[in-house]
């Protein structure tokens, strides 16, 4: 066999790198989901909770909405790549805040982040997809366009709450 056949035959096709980036993103709404819940039950006493109770049902949706397009394009799902996500996030939790049997402050301030650019990272998602809709008449452009904008609008509201957690660690000092 010649290295070129080799080559064609080991690349994965346009919908087989389609399938891995696709499931790459949804390890990516894994972890956000389980963060965004987790956040949500965390903040039941503040004033944010209704906003990150419903910002975890977004995003929750969001990986349906995604799970609903990999199954249109026939792409399966990688449950390892979900798996080890969802690890990684629980993981994630044992982090030294330099509280022992309490919420640090930083830890609102970095999980906020962290979910920011989840979200910011889903947006760039559905914009590709959306490009892709323009020659695959499977994907619903319409759909697309308005999970890009409750993907903008989500992170909004997660800077909003990024700068008041800043606030509270900055009135600390």
């Amino acid at each position: 066999m010649t290295q070129t056949a080799i080559t064609k035959s080991t690349r994965p096709s346009r919908y087989g790198m389609l399938g891995i980036y696709l499931n790459d993103h949804l390890a990516g709404a894994t972890a956000g989901s389980e963060l965004a819940r987790r956040m949500a039950r965390s903040h039941r006493e503040r004033e944010e909770a209704a906003i990150l109770k419903r910002l975890a049902a977004e995003i929750a949706q969001d990986r349906t909405a995604l799970l609903d397009i990999m199954t249109t394009l026939g792409i399966p799902v990688r449950a390892y790549k979900v798996g080890v996500a969802w690890i990684g996030e629980k993981a994630g939790r044992l982090k030294f805040n330099g509280r022992i049997l309490s919420r640090s402050p930083v830890s609102d301030l970095e999980e906020l982040e962290l979910l920011r650019l989840g979200v910011e990272g889903k947006a760039a998602g559905w914009r590709t997809l959306r490009t892709l809709a323009g020659t695959d008449v499977r994907l619903d452009a319409e759909r697309l366009d308005e999970l890009i904008s409750r993907a903008s609008s989500q992170a909004d509201q997660l800077e909003e709450l990024r700068l008041h957690a800043a606030n509270r660690i900055i009135s600390q000092l």
